[in-house]
């Protein structure tokens, strides 16, 4: 039996870095009390790096993203980084204000530099207001040509947003990700949502394998009555607003089902394009759909042009414990309250 002290050093560095990374070189992240990483192991994703980012306050994004994050690299293979919006203390905190309720508030979400090195970003915030130099890391990626995924607030997620291609002011939920938040179609925190596939569209890999798509969050309104999506955009799920919250509720006749995910391109100063898929549905309790699971993660082989490896039955079983908390702003009676980001690995 070979012990470590008779091994040369680089002997045993190369044991190590096939022990530590059996799908291909390691995590581009040192790990950091600030943040999370997830070792991808061996599977499709290998080598490839996606940036989570989990900085709402309503929906529980600091326990979905890193429940998506452990299942993406045990399942698939990707290299995962959670980031948090935090404190002043670096606690992960969905309970600080936003500008609409302070004026003086900034954001801070430690580790933003390592998009550098994402292969794709998936962003959930809230109406986030971030230090230029941090902002200036979202503006440097969305220039990189490289994907972006945002979920459900994502679509309004920043106050402060300065960013131009080519002198015009860009609005991240219209232009970036084919629509903003305009309404509630229907009650905020009453309804829930059944998701069906768009048939004229059903052969799109995203697609591929999704079925059942159900959750507790209600249907967002992105456009005015009467008009459309954004032309460029694709719809791929239409969600269809339900008498209640539960899972057998029948539709609510009175309002039609507008679409709750999509795909387009976004071009920025470097004239780049870029894959997007944008979901209005993603509550933590969103994602205990299998189906809602499974349609984020096809999303993300798609973002990466990697659509030749999406499998209708490639797992998306969850790793680990996922309790998630309800959505809403009650934190007292929701049991929310902030922790240090290892509470949530």
């Amino acid at each position: 039996m070979l012990r470590a002290h008779h091994l040369s050093a680089a002997l045993l560095l190369t044991l190590i870095t096939s022990c530590s990374a059996p799908g291909g070189p390691l995590h581009p992240v040192p790990e950091d009390d600030r943040w999370l990483t997830y070792e991808g192991v061996a599977g499709p994703g290998a080598g490839k790096h996606i940036v989570l980012i989990a900085a709402d306050q309503e929906y529980r994004s600091e326990q979905s993203l890193p429940m998506l994050a452990r299942t993406l690299s045990a399942h698939h293979g990707f290299h995962c980084t959670v980031l948090f919006s935090v404190n002043d203390e670096g606690l992960v905190d969905p309970t600080k204000k936003i500008r609409w309720e302070d004026k003086e508030v900034m954001h801070d979400i430690p580790g933003i530099e390592h998009l550098e090195t994402a292969d794709l970003m998936i962003l959930f915030s809230r109406l986030i207001t971030l230090p230029e130099d941090q902002f200036s890391h979202i503006y440097n990626y969305l220039d990189s040509g490289k994907p972006v995924i945002g979920l459900r607030t994502a679509n309004h997620g920043f106050i402060g947003f300065d960013y131009k291609v080519g002198g015009e002011k860009v609005r991240f939920g219209e232009d970036v990700l084919g629509g903003s938040f305009r309404n509630h179609h229907g009650r905020w925190h009453q309804d829930s949502t059944r998701g069906s596939l768009v048939e004229e569209n059903s052969a799109h890999p995203v697609l591929t394998g999704v079925d059942d798509i159900w959750g507790p969050s209600d249907v967002y309104r992105t456009y005015e009555e009467g008009g459309g999506l954004p032309e460029g955009c694709v719809a791929l799920v239409m969600g269809q607003p339900l008498m209640s919250r539960s899972y057998d509720d029948p539709p609510n006749t009175e309002l039609i089902p507008l679409p709750v995910a999509w795909v387009k391109t976004w071009t920025g100063n470097r004239g780049l394009p870029a894959r997007v898929f944008h979901s209005t549905m993603g509550s933590a309790k969103d994602f205990e759909s299998a189906g809602l699971r499974r349609l984020l993660f096809n999303a993300c082989y798609w973002c990466l042009g990697m659509e030749g490896e999406i499998r209708a039955g490639s797992s998306v079983e969850i790793i680990g414990d996922y309790e998630p908390l309800a959505s809403g702003f009650n934190y007292q009676k929701l049991g929310v309250t902030p922790h240090p980001p290892s509470h949530f690995r």
